[in-house]
């Protein structure tokens, strides 16, 4: 069995775009990556690395950690 921490990646990308006015494309632009991986992120279909999280709490102005959220369940710990 093994012995490992399965926590979970989510995000407010969707909330702090509203806030800004801005599509999935415009971030993009402004992160450098395409509209189909800003859509991936929203969903948590994909887990951005920690340069392009990074460069999307940039773009709101905003720190990495008001942006993403890592959750460990309850009982995780080894």
């Amino acid at each position: 069995m093994e012995n490992k921490q399965d926590g979970q990646l989510s995000n407010r990308i969707t909330v702090l775009r509203a806030e800004k006015k801005m599509t999935q494309k415009d971030l993009a632009k402004k992160a450098g990556v395409s509209r189909q991986t800003i859509l991936s992120i929203e969903k948590n279909k994909y887990t951005p690395s920690l340069t392009l999280a990074f460069e999307i709490a940039n773009v709101f102005g905003v720190g990495i950690d008001e942006v993403f959220q890592y959750h460990i369940p309850e009982g995780g710990e080894s």
